[in-house]
């Protein structure tokens, strides 16, 4: 029992426990030696340094036993779900234990300082040599954790992911207090937070096959460095103009509806402050009364003044809108443009630490009949409306799924039924006799925006068929059937490498075994960190190798908290199927022939050694691509997908050439895409900055003047 105790404790543990009593006995007997002869101004540092390693020792040892306490409580609770609220319990006592570890560890650090800077002034005068402080500086940086977790929880899988569960759980509800949200750790129900949390403690479940987080980051960089040419657009079609045009028109109102200093930081990372207090218009407090109310908005209006100003528009405008912090609902921006007749719904992305939760908010979840409205009730393609009827019940992304109901009751909440008198805000615009009898609706968004809009528009097109949708960025957000049916009205811009358009569970899930098919065909990885990272997929794919059916879905639902919302209750069954599920453009290695090898024959002896179970490593990659296909449900982008891709440079150009010129010389193409072509996520340096708005909209207006210049010229020749 002693020995397997021993076995768990780390090794930096035991190095930094005989660091610290070293330093108390070393301490004690300096101060002993010392104290009769020195003054004591010079004995205080050795005091000091000495009391901190004791206090420091002692924590680590009434650490070590919390944290084996909460290991234990974990390994239960993986069973038995009833003792959740202890293992909570259990969690924020070994959190609290570790941090004040840490501030002793500081205090070490100070006292450590402060003794060797006395000491180097007495150093010529005194027996003492600096060096003896040197343990107490070296254990300083020793981490707070002292027992190996992995010793409890060895290679289980759900003992892992409660493990992470809880350290996002926490972790989260902690940022979220850091901006102001206090009552989000007051919360004992299950939320949106421990579903987020949940989904992300499946998500690094590969923690339970040894895998360390650096060798997940190693094969990402190998993948990005053995990352293909990119993808050849000679047989797709060029988007057509006439929804480039609508793009680039409406997207300045995406961009503008983004009011916070988010995209400030992007534009001027020195001076933000200062632009957005100029974009909110806090030195031209005098026109507040002059400015539009929105809900939610500071007292001097000014999210409604930096919107204005961005899109650059009169204040009579802007109708109704909203500015909020809170989950699932989305901000938005409602204006009259009486010069196009046009009804601009504008829809903010991801802002603030709330939109991050409905972005996090990614399982698959029934959309009801009222979601698929405009499918059902519009006008479209019989073809499409009778596959969408005969198809049901149909998915789509939760979070989004919700925030678009909060917001369609926001817009024209109002039932479908023509005996009814009261109306919705849209449809007394539009109603026969309004203001704006006749006019076209254009919802745009950037990034959440975009999918939030995207699913009003699935709810409002059978109202209002002079709808159309302008996604820039978008999540996938809804399976392909529906995704397929939307084409008419819905319009996805998607511009290069950006990350948000490729983002969902199953391509996460696709990504980690790409990770592990690009450190397998490095000859220069680690055999060993190699394996570790495959044994993790034999474990995921034992399913597929015995040939069980997992395509079966539960639909029963629960209650969240009280916010009356549903949610699968077998959500993690969900994710540990999408952890088998891999992609054949990601894992399967194609040596020209169509050819299923092996990467792993000559990479050492002990893969060669092991060669069964790679084999089945590999073929459980190869079976899965077709067992589980369907589960769970791949997110798709909505609509006709428009990909605006750059063109390769010219190689004239000189090296000296600013940024700018060349950034002004670049050309783009825009085509229509396969929207399976995005169920992948791209790892490239660009894959982040491609997602800032003004890069998709400097594109589009760089693709529109060269099809202008182009037809231009045709016409010349007709002429």
């Amino acid at each position: 029992m002693w020995w397997s105790r021993l076995k768990s404790i780390k090794i930096g543990t035991i190095i930094a426990g005989v660091a610290n009593v070293a330093v108390m006995i070393l301490g004690g007997f300096l101060v002993y030696i010392a104290f009769p002869s020195c003054d004591g101004h010079k004995i205080y540092p050795i005091v000091f340094v000495s009391m901190a390693a004791g206090i420091k020792f002692c924590t680590m040892i009434k650490t070590g036993i919390v944290q084996e306490e909460t290991a234990k409580t974990v390994v239960d609770s993986a069973v038995n779900t009833i003792i959740r609220n202890e293992r909570r319990i259990r969690y924020k006592t070994w959190l609290w234990w570790t941090r004040f570890a840490m501030v002793i560890a500081f205090f070490q650090l100070v006292s450590a300082t402060y003794l060797m800077f006395n000491m180097a002034k007495y150093v010529s005068n005194d027996r003492v040599h600096p060096s003896r402080c040197a343990l107490a500086l070296v254990q300083c940086f020793i981490g707070s954790d002292v027992l190996r977790w992995r010793s409890f929880y060895a290679t289980q899988d759900d003992v892992w992911k409660a493990h992470y569960h809880e350290v996002f759980d926490y972790t989260i509800r902690e940022i979220m207090c850091c901006f102001g949200r206090v009552e989000y750790l007051t919360v004992s129900e299950e939320d949106e937070i421990y579903s987020v949390a949940k989904l992300l403690g499946d998500l690094v479940a590969y923690r339970a096959s040894g895998t360390g987080h650096l060798e997940l980051l190693a094969g990402l960089a190998l993948l990005q460095k053995h990352s293909q040419s990119s993808l050849s657009y000679e047989e797709f079609l060029e988007a057509p103009k006439e929804r480039l045009d609508g793009a680039a028109t409406f997207h300045k109102f995406a961009e503008a509806a983004y009011t916070g200093p988010l995209l400030d930081v992007g534009r001027n990372l020195v001076l933000f402050p200062c632009a957005w207090l100029y974009r909110q218009g806090v030195l031209s407090l005098w026109t507040r009364n002059r400015r539009p109310v929105l809900d939610g908005d500071n007292w001097w209006r000014g999210h409604a003044t930096a919107f204005l100003k961005d899109v650059n528009l009169s204040q009579d405008v802007l109708r109704r809108g909203r500015v909020c912090k809170e989950r699932c609902k989305a901000a938005y921006f409602i204006l009259v443009l009486h010069h196009v007749r046009s009804i601009v719904i504008t829809i903010r992305g991801t802002e603030t630490p709330e939109d991050l939760i409905t972005d996090g908010l990614g399982n698959e979840c029934l959309l009801s009949e009222e979601d698929l409205d405009g499918l059902l009730n519009g006008n479209i393609k019989p073809c499409m409306k009778e596959t969408v009827k005969s198809s049901l019940p149909r998915y789509g992304h939760f979070g989004i799924r919700d925030a678009a109901r909060e917001l369609f009751m926001q817009v024209d909440g109002n039932p479908r039924d023509d005996s009814s008198d009261s109306t919705g805000f849209l449809s007394s615009l539009l109603g026969a006799g309004g203001e704006c009898d006749g006019y076209n609706v254009q919802i745009v968004g950037h990034s959440l925006g975009g999918s939030i809009g995207t699913l009003l528009g699935l709810r409002l097109y059978g109202r209002f068929p002079n709808l159309h949708v302008y996604a820039y960025g978008p999540l996938p957000c809804i399976d392909s059937v529906v995704a397929n049916a939307c084409t008419e009205f819905v319009t996805s811009i998607v511009y290069d490498n950006e990350f948000s358009a490729r983002l969902s569970v199953r391509s996460i899930m696709r990504l980690r075994a790409a990770a592990i098919m690009a450190l397998s065909q490095d000859t220069t990885a680690d055999a060993t960190m190699i394996f570790r990272l495959a044994r993790r997929f034999l474990c995921a794919n034992k399913c597929v190798l015995r040939g069980v059916d997992v395509n079966h879905r539960p639909e029963d639902h629960q209650v969240f908290g009280g916010d009356n919302k549903e949610m699968t209750r077998d959500f993690s069954l969900q994710n540990e199927a999408a952890a088998n599920s891999t992609n054949q453009n990601v894992v399967v290695i194609d040596d020209g022939d169509n050819e299923f090898i092996n990467p792993f024959h000559d990479i050492s002896a002990e893969i060669n050694r092991l060669g069964d179970s790679v084999s089945q490593f590999m073929e459980g990659i190869h079976k899965s691509e077709n067992v589980l296909a369907g589960n769970p449900i791949e997110m798709f982008l909505p609509g006709l997908v428009i990909h605006v891709v750059p063109q390769q440079k010219s190689l004239d150009m000189p090296l000296w050439t600013s940024w700018r010129k060349q950034q002004s010389a670049q050309s783009y193409k825009a085509f229509i895409a396969n929207r399976e072509s995005f169920t992948d996520i791209v790892v490239s340096p660009s894959m982040f900055l491609d997602h800032l708005p003004w890069r998709c909209y400097h594109a589009l207006q760089k693709v529109l003047e060269a099809q202008n210049a182009h037809d231009a010229a045709k016409e010349s020749q007709i002429v």
